[in-house]
């Protein structure tokens, strides 16, 4: 599947500092999926050991918050057996990233868990959405994350012989893959890129209270002329929206 393009919604006064061209435009953020692992350790804790460290769990994640992050929590349980949660994390710096896994390892959960998978990427114009749709002039620089049931996460890299076609072409082809999305609009998707960044090209999340609706989209989108030029789209990370106890309370 070819990812692109963005489709997010602006955050009031997040205008800051000149964007590509001089323009003055929407300031970019850095988007984590950052996956934790617990060991079954955990789980033979005594009770009152466990509730230190939630409760020092919740504390990060709101500190990381209260310096201007987004961080939505999720379950991974039962669903994969490398992940257990998995943490939406947004910010327009990539240090406050940092500061926030140092804390959380500073728990008392902190030696309990591991973190098999980190994916990074950056919000960015997308060149296709653009032509597509001229009516959309602003910079999708901004994701503001819904509040629908699963998000569906991978990273995405396409092969290099993509690249090398020439931009009519490549237009064609998302113009197709774009409009098989539009025909399920119970499916948003959120694109980052990683270029440079990450072992992937992408990241791209799908936010959706319908699993099936999201199943028939991918395999819809096989069939497109794009799908072609996909070198690598997996591992594909499957979960569940929940506050921080219930999401905690998953781990047993």
């Amino acid at each position: 599947m070819t990812p692109e393009p963005v489709i997010t919604t602006p955050v009031p006064g997040a205008h800051a500092r000149p964007a590509a061209g001089g323009a003055v435009g929407l300031r970019r953020q850095f988007v984590s999926f950052y996956g934790l692992k617990f060991r079954p350790e955990w789980r033979a804790l005594d009770p009152s050991v466990k509730a230190r460290g939630r409760e020092g769990f919740i504390a990060a994640c709101e500190a990381f918050k209260a310096e201007g992050g987004i961080l939505i929590p999720y379950s991974c349980v039962g669903v994969r057996g490398d992940v257990d949660l998995m943490l939406w994390r947004i910010h327009q710096e990539l240090e406050p990233l940092q500061r926030h896994a140092v804390a959380l390892r500073q728990t008392a959960m902190g030696p309990y868990f591991d973190t098999p998978y980190a994916l990074l990427g950056m919000t960015k114009r997308s060149t296709y959405v653009d032509h597509i749709h001229p009516e959309h002039e602003d910079d999708r620089l901004t994701i503001v994350p819904g509040t629908q049931k699963y998000i569906f996460v991978y990273p995405f890299v396409k092969t290099r012989e993509w690249y090398g076609l020439d931009p009519d072409t490549r237009q064609k082809m998302m113009r197709e893959h774009i409009h098989v999305g539009t025909t399920y609009p119970s499916v948003k998707l959120n694109t980052t890129y990683s270029f440079g960044l990450d072992d992937q090209e992408f990241v791209v999340a799908f936010e959706s209270d319908r699993a099936d609706d999201f199943l028939d989209l991918v395999q819809d989108l096989r069939e497109t002329a794009a799908s072609r030029y996909t070198l690598r789209d997996t591992p594909t990370f499957t979960c569940v929206r929940g506050t921080y106890d219930a999401v905690l309370d998953t781990l047993g």
